[in-house]
């Protein structure tokens, strides 16, 4: 099944199990069934709480806030990632301050959902990986959705939290299913799982892996395609980390792997400069001084608006040659 098929089953499911959870959004309602066609179908079965909404991405994040202060559990869509600096005031200000504000006395679980990324040739204000802008607010969980991780899993562990938390969707994910079985970059035992692990992928044992790549949403799919074809065709074997939290990250499973590998990338989508690649080599060069055999490289898209003219825009997005590039400079 396409990753936006089953991430609408997993919301038909928390619909259906829990009558606290509500959904909003602009044109999530059939027949049109939101600009990616999740949520198709779920405003038929459920008319009292899957809810289309004005185009206010303010008064979206606003009401949400609301209702789970008054103990629903909503689920927010803002219909392209680039419009959550709309509600940032909502969510910074408000939606992530209740719970530590009050003590504990209210909580403010938002779920916020939102198409992110670029490679559709959407445009500039239609293309963004926003999400670094949100990591580091106290109380906010930054998750990214990847073909490595059950939303099943990952939306039941949200909705069922008191935290707040965005739910990053790159939006080349919606027609993908995940790989077959015939990958030889297999998910290793413990560390898939339900909840939100981090995904050890490799083809070979820990030890012979020449590095650690790091990566999330689309990113980590593109880095699985690329390690595979290095493993079949040249023998050269990486290690990928595929988080779901993003922020506040897991650093146990990061240490454990460039600890052995001695060598670490990151791949985001994200601008450089300031990125989330960047915390990661900061925090990974502290835990590892001494144990690396190289500093931490970071692989992110150019600071630059992104085009709308496909082939500018695929100059700027990190892409597969970009990682293969990155990887082998990595490993040499």
């Amino acid at each position: 099944m396409i990753f936006a098929k089953t991430l609408g089953a997993a919301l038909r499911d928390l619909l259906a199990g829990d009558p606290r959870v509500v959904l909003l959004g602009e044109d999530i309602v059939d027949p049109y069934g939101g600009a990616f066609k999740v949520t198709r179908g779920l405003s038929s079965e459920f008319p009292e709480r899957v809810r289309a909404t004005p185009i206010s991405e303010g008064a979206i994040a606003g009401v949400s806030a609301g209702l789970a202060l008054s103990g629903y559990r909503p689920i927010a869509e803002i219909m392209f990632g680039d419009f959550l600096a709309l509600c940032f005031d909502q969510i910074v200000n408000h939606i992530a301050k209740y719970g530590p504000m009050y003590d504990g006395g209210a909580s403010c679980p938002v779920v916020i959902r939102t198409p992110s990324g670029g490679g559709r040739a959407y445009g500039p204000t239609h293309s963004q990986s926003l999400e670094k802008h949100f990591m580091g607010v106290p109380n906010l969980r930054v998750v990214a959705a990847s073909l490595q991780h059950d939303p099943r899993a990952v939306l039941a562990d949200l909705v069922g939290g008191a935290a707040p938390a965005l739910h990053i969707e790159h939006k080349l994910l919606y027609p993908l299913e995940p790989a077959n079985g015939d990958s030889v970059l297999v998910a290793q035992p413990g560390d898939a799982g339900t909840g939100l692990p981090t995904v050890a992928l490799r083809a070979v044992d820990r030890e012979d892996c020449a590095a650690t790549v790091v990566a999330y949403g689309y990113q980590a799919e593109l880095a699985r395609r690329v390690l595979e074809r290095l493993a079949i065709e040249e023998e050269i074997f990486a290690e990928l980390l595929v988080p779901a939290q993003i922020a506040p990250l897991d650093w146990a499973p990061l240490e454990a792997s460039a600890s052995v590998t001695g060598r670490m990338l990151t791949v985001e989508e994200g601008t450089a400069r300031h990125s989330w690649g960047s915390e990661v080599a900061a925090v990974m060069g502290r835990r590892l001084f001494g144990r690396l055999r190289r500093p931490v490289e970071v692989l992110a898209s150019a600071p630059e608006v992104i085009p709308g003219a496909p082939a500018r825009e695929a100059e700027v997005l990190v892409g597969e040659r970009a990682i293969e590039t990155a990887i082998r400079e990595v490993v040499r």
